[in-house]
């Protein structure tokens, strides 16, 4: 994974670069997830690693997939991917885009570990109070854990903000060792 990772960065930030240059950053978000959508099709697989097809062939069929042909940028962009075999790494390649879009925009993002599942109707007043608490504005991504008991444990970058039952009771026992 970190492999993938460091190899996916620079083709991220050589996008990013030319979006933010060209103000499309809105436009290449959709099109890498397109085509990280597209590369992780099982179908798509089988074309990508088979020898019978050349680099062109897979960079057209991408191409003509994405709905993008008359794009330069996007031709140039896939036939770089297929010419270095990178077609594996537009997940990361996605992920990392976005992330160098968001703290372009100035948004975190804020991975809140809940309990339970939370709605819409308890998910905006908690955003309100935590972008205040982290000076910032945040995306949530929120994942389910019930060994929390109850409450929230909330990550912003290093920042980590627990405010579960789970993490009060460990709390307790420390103090009580001490």
């Amino acid at each position: 994974m970190a492999e993938s990772v460091t190899i996916a960065r620079p083709y991220a930030q050589a996008v990013f670069r030319l979006a933010r240059e060209g103000r499309t950053l809105a436009e290449w978000s959709d099109r890498l997830q397109r085509l990280a959508m597209i590369a992780r099709d099982p179908e798509m697989a089988g074309v990508v690693g088979n020898p019978k097809f050349s680099p062109q062939q897979v960079a057209d069929l991408f191409v003509s997939l994405s709905g993008e042909s008359g794009n330069r940028e996007i031709v140039s962009f896939v036939a770089l991917l297929a010419e270095n075999e990178r077609f594996d790494i537009l997940g990361e390649i996605s992920e990392i885009y976005e992330q160098l879009k968001s703290e372009d925009e100035g948004v975190k993002e804020a991975v809140i570990v809940s309990a339970f599942p939370l709605d819409d109707s308890q998910l905006t007043p908690l955003m309100s109070q935590l972008e205040a608490h982290f000076c910032s504005r945040l995306q949530p991504r929120v994942e389910v854990d019930a060994s929390l008991i109850g409450g929230v444990r909330v990550a912003v970058g290093d920042q980590i903000l627990d405010a579960s039952v789970r993490g009060k009771l460990d709390a307790m026992a420390a103090a009580l060792k001490n």
